[in-house]
């Protein structure tokens, strides 16, 4: 495995090691609408906001979530290759 892809999968899989980023990702991948605004998510997982915020701001960066904007209120998505690219890293480490 190339150190840059390494380094990658890393960046991945340390954003999942967290136990209320792995929850957040749970919540808003079983959001009806497909998407959840930050205010809807600070209830459920008993933190300020500006903790979850972080805590999401992780996800986007390892390319989990996908955040868009709308007025004063963040909106956060699963990110269309997400399912595919952590399935496709999972197999990369497992391969012989």
């Amino acid at each position: 495995m190339p150190a840059a892809h390494a380094a990658e999968l890393a960046t991945v899989f340390k954003a999942l090691a967290d136990p209320t980023r792995l929850r957040l990702v749970s919540l808003v991948a079983s959001a009806s609408a497909g998407e959840a605004c930050v205010c809807d998510l600070t209830e459920p997982i008993g933190l300020a906001q500006p903790t979850v915020s972080h805590h999401l701001k992780v996800l986007v960066d390892a390319g989990i979530l996908t955040r868009e904007q709308r007025g004063r209120w963040a909106y956060y998505g699963l990110a269309a290759q997400a399912h595919t690219a952590l399935s496709a890293h999972v197999d990369t480490l497992l391969a012989p």
